[in-house]
């Protein structure tokens, strides 16, 4: 449980698909907490030295999650997450897309739909999450915007919070 973990993110931009998989050190349970409880997630979701800080919350089908990733500096970049379908403790998907502090979408930066699988693993959870976008310039977009670094750097965060 203690072997350190690597995010993959394989690009496939023909496809419009970002498929990212990382093993984390916690039963499935306590990785699909943090994935999908609102305290857990402002602990770990934004790339540290940013924070999240969550406006609303409801995790249930037809439910969406208002955030902002917040910088060093209080700038505030707000997020919303729209659950589409939750299977518990296995997987949820969920249309993702920058907004306004209400949750207006802002329908000129890049739309998500990520796909999250939680599998359990010999040595904890594997989460394999398969994001697709609308066109290649969207994928491409987010990608100059820094996702991989940040995502990435979230889920060192993750390993932190699920070793407390």
């Amino acid at each position: 449980m203690n072997t350190l973990q690597q995010t993959t993110i394989e690009k496939d931009v023909a496809n419009k698909k970002l498929l990212i998989e990382r093993e984390f050190g916690g039963s499935p349970e306590q990785v699909w907490k943090a994935w999908t409880e609102r305290a857990l997630l402002d602990q770990w979701w934004a790339p540290k030295p940013w924070k999240t800080e969550t406006k609303s919350f409801d995790f249930k089908q037809g439910g969406a999650w208002i955030y902002a990733m917040v910088g060093p500096d209080g700038t505030k970049s707000f997020c919303r997450a729209d659950f589409k379908t939750i299977d518990p403790q296995k997987s949820f998907t969920a249309t993702d897309a920058f907004c306004d502090e209400s949750g207006v979408d802002h329908q000129d930066f890049p739309h998500m739909h990520w796909n999250n699988e939680f599998i359990e693993t010999e040595s904890g959870t594997k989460v394999i999450t398969e994001i697709t976008f609308p066109s290649e310039e969207d994928l491409k977009k987010t990608l100059e915007m820094g996702f991989e670094e940040g995502f990435t750097a979230a889920h060192s965060n993750l390993d932190e919070l699920l070793k407390e």
